[in-house]
C-alpha cells in the first residue's frame, strides 16, 4: 500500500515566497513607472498647448470630412486622455525607496545584472544606493 506524504509547505517556506512577492512588487511598480514616465523627445507639452490644440481640433471637426473626421476624433481622444493623466502624479521617491529596499536580493534571485537595470533606465545612482554593483 502506497503511503501518501504531506504536501505543506513549512513556515520559512512561505515566508520566502511571500519575501519573493514583496520584492516583485515593488521591483515591478517602480519599472512601470519609470516606464510611464519616460521623458519623450521634442518639446514637452503643457496643458495649455494640449487646451489649444483641442480648441483647434473642434473648429477643424466642423469641416472636416468623413476620413479627416476620423482622424481628428482620435487626436482629440488621445489629447484628452495625456490631459487627463496630467492629473495622476506618481510618488516617485517613494516607489525608488521601495527599489531601493528590493532589488539587490530580487537581482540575486534571478540573476540580473547591473548592466541590465541600466538597459531599462534605472539609473546608476539608484543601482549604487541599492548596492547593486557594477
Amino acid at each position: 500500500m502506497a503511503t501518501t506524504q504531506s504536501r505543506e509547505m513549512s513556515d520559512e517556506h512561505k515566508a520566502a515566497l511571500a519575501t519573493g512577492r514583496a520584492q516583485s512588487r515593488a521591483v515591478k511598480a517602480y519599472l512601470e513607472a519609470l516606464k510611464t514616465n519616460k521623458p519623450k523627445r521634442g518639446r514637452k507639452r503643457t496643458t495649455e498647448s494640449i487646451t489649444k490644440r483641442l480648441e483647434v481640433i473642434a473648429d477643424e471637426l466642423n469641416s472636416a470630412d468623413a476620413l479627416q473626421e476620423v482622424l481628428l476624433l482620435q487626436e482629440q481622444t488621445d489629447l484628452q486622455t495625456e490631459l487627463e493623466s496630467f492629473d495622476q502624479q506618481i510618488d516617485m521617491s517613494a516607489l525608488e525607496r521601495d527599489f531601493v529596499a528590493n532589488a539587490a536580493p530580487y537581482s540575486a534571485s534571478k540573476g540580473i545584472t547591473y548592466g541590465t537595470w541600466r538597459r531599462v533606465g534605472v539609473s546608476a545612482d539608484l543601482l549604487r544606493e541599492a548596492g547593486i554593483p557594477r
